[in-house]
């Protein structure tokens, strides 16, 4: 399942394009994928059996097994919501690529989705508007997940676990070689940014006690911008390997933070949470929340990894884009400590 099945291709296509193909031409190139996941997209003409040459692009993406910490069966998780009925869940403003056809090898080690190609402004592209759009969609679909509960949702049996957030947490907060740089006189990081990430750790109890207290929603744990796609006014999501049941706003920390646009994350912050709860409330009272902790969950998710981002910069060789990595980590901490001292501000609150 290497390599591309040309078999396999024709049949795929015939069935996306509503034609027999009898013949199909078509390169590949490479494009973003997930841990040890190869994705290509696929271009070309399929021939139809009257003759007819009909352009297309498909995305063929191949995962090999491994396993991530605490969730090993992450690997094959796509596979198993495509043969499942979980895209039922979605809308016309929110939703995953349209899969076309999935395999697995016969040693049950290697998965392969066949998937629309999605066209749209991603990553660092995205504007304000997207990202704000973005999490009004996912509060809706978080929400109407929550208030209908579909019960063939409580019964699919490869979702991730609600504690994984706080068990990557703990991993990282109990790793020496980062704990111990953050409060040694060696670390370099501005000591109110250390001791941000160390307030943290010493109310990690409570804050977790707080998180816990929202409902428990079904996230995709991995949302990021590189994951979005903005395509005509529409929300796309891909790479679903990491999806289950999470804590309300949680994917919000990771579309704020995780690689985000770093000179916009307060205004996308004080943008995306209301916009999330305003999506979120339309098919569910959250009247009672009166904190959203998604501050908390930004340094939770991304403190300790922030930290050893700058310290694997640091080790590596003194050149120029070293040191620019290492301010871009800096820079980011600062962003999220200016999210702090002026949260009493504009945090939204309910009651």
């Amino acid at each position: 399942m290497s390599e591309i099945i040309n078999e396999t291709l024709t049949q795929v296509l015939s069935k996306v394009l509503g034609s027999k193909i009898i013949h199909v031409d078509f390169q590949t190139e490479q494009l973003h994928g997930g841990t040890l996941g190869d994705v290509q997209l696929v271009t070309g003409n399929a021939t139809t059996a009257d003759g007819r040459e009909i352009p297309f692009k498909i995305v063929s993406k191949t995962q090999k097994k491994w396993e991530r910490y605490g969730d090993p069966d992450s690997w094959r998780r796509e596979y198993d919501l495509y043969k499942s009925n979980f895209g039922a869940l979605f809308s016309e403003g929110f939703r995953w690529p349209e899969c076309y056809h999935v395999e697995m090898n016969e040693e049950a080690t290697e998965t392969r989705i066949w998937m629309e190609y999605i066209e749209g402004i991603s990553g660092l592209d995205l504007t304000g508007d997207m990202y704000e759009r973005a999490a009004e969609e996912l509060g809706r679909f978080q929400g109407k997940l929550y208030g209908e509960l579909p019960a063939f949702l409580q019964d699919l049996t490869n979702l991730s676990e609600v504690e994984y957030m706080k068990n990557f947490y703990l991993r990282y907060r109990s790793w020496e070689r980062v704990y111990d740089y953050l409060r040694s006189d060696d670390c370099e990081i501005p000591k109110h940014l250390c001791k941000m990430l160390i307030d943290i750790d010493e109310s990690a109890d409570e804050i977790f006690n707080r998180i816990e207290k929202p409902p428990i929603v079904l996230c995709h744990k991995d949302f990021w911008v590189a994951n979005l796609f903005d395509s005509n006014g529409k929300t796309i999501v891909i790479d679903w390997d990491t999806a289950g049941w999470g804590y309300l706003g949680e994917d919000l920390a990771s579309l704020i933070a995780d690689e985000a646009d770093v000179e916009h994350m307060v205004e996308y912050y004080r943008r995306c949470i209301p916009a999330y709860y305003k999506g979120f409330s339309e098919y569910a009272d959250i009247s009672r929340i009166t904190d959203n902790c998604v501050y908390e969950m930004i340094l939770l998710l991304f403190g300790y990894r922030l930290v050893e981002w700058y310290m694997n910069a640091e080790e590596e060789n003194k050149l120029e884009e070293t040191d620019d990595e290492k301010m871009l980590h800096i820079h980011t901490l600062q962003k999220i400590f200016q999210i702090r001292r002026e949260d009493a501000h504009f945090k939204r609150r309910w009651g």
